[in-house]
């Protein structure tokens, strides 16, 4: 198989005024603020729509942020519905990250309460525009940019001049930490591009259609269930045609989900008698995640055993 050539990997995005300011705290001691002020900020508030982005702004905020996550463990974000509590939250925040374009209606329709900044982190990366039967339903563009690992290494080091701003005398090197997460994120990407190449079967079957930019990303073909939203019910006939592209590329998988029911990845699977096995979408953690300190990092290195296994990956 070909190894599909990523998009131009992620450079930290930084003007150059921030780029100043952020030298000028650097160069002061831990005391002084840039202007020589004391510096008695407390950390701010960041409000995150769901767990990837509650992780990455945990990792480039560091002590110098508080973040609350909208989405609570073992929900499925696409459905989530705000307590009185999380709005709240979104009122009250610094800053609010969430990825817009119809993932979240509950979280969107909320920002019209927000004091502080907001932003979308779909507006910020290259995305996939959504089918036109689901643009009807109001998903505007394909919202899972964070299962590709390279292209959410693009999107993080977009959060730190955000976080300067809302915070310009905040002590933590907000860009220094998204350059070592964004390491991170690209180390797992490597890792994809190595063991993905010369897989015997190119084809995923998922659940849903949450692994697009991830197959596009490493050579793969992804042939969904159901579309970008988990809980539409398949027709008869897709769940026909998807038993004939099993037969027909010699897939040995169906890929069910943690969040989603695996009914109909089983009846697919009992069907075409292959195999089924979970990819997580990290739209979550289940408790029992949480409990166990998986992570971002942890899960993806999962899928990818997970992938190379299903595949036939040499």
């Amino acid at each position: 198989m070909t190894r599909v050539q990523h998009r131009t990997r992620y450079l930290p995005i930084i003007g150059v005024g921030t780029a100043l300011m952020l030298a000028a705290v650097a160069c002061t001691s831990s005391g002084d603020t840039a202007d020589g002020a004391s510096d008695d900020s407390e950390p701010i508030t960041v409000a995150t729509a769901f767990y990837p982005l509650a992780a990455a702004a945990e990792a480039v905020g560091g002590d110098c942020v508080e973040v609350v996550n909208l989405t609570p463990p073992g929900v499925e974000p696409h459905d989530l519905e705000l307590t009185p509590d999380d709005v709240e939250a979104i009122g009250s925040a610094d800053l609010i990250l969430y990825l817009g374009s119809g993932f979240q209606p509950a979280v969107e329709d909320s920002l019209g309460d927000a004091q502080g900044r907001t932003v979308d982190i779909l507006t910020l990366v290259d995305t996939a525009p959504a089918p036109p039967s689901e643009s009807e339903e109001g998903l505007l563009v394909d919202p899972h940019v964070w299962l590709d690992p390279g292209l959410w290494a693009e999107a993080v080091q977009q959060i730190p001049r955000v976080m300067a701003d809302v915070a310009p005398h905040a002590s933590c090197d907000f860009s220094a930490n998204a350059r070592s997460y964004g390491a991170e994120l690209s180390a797992i990407d490597e890792e994809f591009t190595t063991a993905l190449n010369g897989c015997q079967v190119e084809v995923i079957v998922t659940n849903h259609a949450a692994f697009g930019y991830l197959a596009s990303a490493y050579g793969l073909t992804q042939e969904a269930i159901s579309g970008l939203e988990p809980d539409a019910e398949p027709t008869p006939a897709r769940l026909a045609e998807l038993k004939d592209l099993v037969d027909a590329n010699g897939v040995t998988t169906i890929f069910s989900e943690d969040l989603v029911s695996p009914e109909v990845a089983q009846t697919l699977a009992d069907e075409a008698d292959v195999d089924t096995a979970t990819l997580n979408t990290l739209e979550g953690l289940t408790p029992e995640q949480v409990d166990a300190g998986e992570d971002y990092a942890s899960v993806m290195r999962t899928n990818l055993d997970t992938l190379e296994a299903s595949l036939g990956c040499s």
